[in-house]
């Protein structure tokens, strides 16, 4: 039963965290530091429920230490905001230095096309029956800034089924008998 619990946990906690992560930050320009949080207790939970060897955690947190270290470093140059660093910390504490690069590789090119797509968008006006719509609004000023928090969770999305902790489902709990 607790195989099965955990195997519903690696299939569906980090993709809803990642998922509510870029709607929020599409709907609302940040990313609650709960999403963070969860992510990192999720992380603690399944690694070490799972089995994972403290070699493996203790190289996954380094990851995710890495990411935070240069995310703050970003955030305090302003390029990049703080619910971005602290998103991409815990996906990364998640993926590891083993998928770290790909993760990393995915969501900077996600991010670039996210950004040439709102630049571009942000060029035409609004049609009027979307004008009233204030998280549109926010999205579309000049001034605002990048959602980046969509590009890290698709990029995260893109490689999260071939990491190991889709892997290490068993689907014969998912089967149809």
């Amino acid at each position: 039963m607790l195989s099965m619990i955990l195997d519903i946990a690696r299939l569906l906690l980090f993709p809803a965290l990642m998922a509510f992560a870029a709607a929020s930050d599409l709907f609302t320009m940040t990313i609650s530091n709960r999403v963070s949080l969860v992510l990192v207790a999720g992380f603690s939970t399944l690694a070490v429920l799972g089995g994972m060897g403290l070699h493996d955690i203790l190289s996954h947190v380094g990851a995710g230490a890495t990411v935070l270290a240069v995310g703050f470093a970003c955030f305090a140059m302003g390029w990049v905001g703080g619910g971005d660093a602290k998103l991409a910390a815990g996906a990364a504490l998640w993926f590891g230095f083993g998928d770290l690069l790909n993760y990393l590789l995915y969501a900077s090119l996600f991010g670039g096309a996210l950004t040439l797509l709102l630049l571009q968008f942000r060029q035409w006006p609004l049609p009027y029956p979307l004008a009233n719509q204030a998280w549109l609004l926010k999205l579309h000023a000049k001034e605002s800034g990048v959602p980046y928090g969509i590009a890290l969770a698709i990029g995260a999305l893109t490689i999260y089924p071939e990491t190991e902790w889709i892997k290490a489902i068993d689907l014969t709990h998912f089967a149809i008998h």
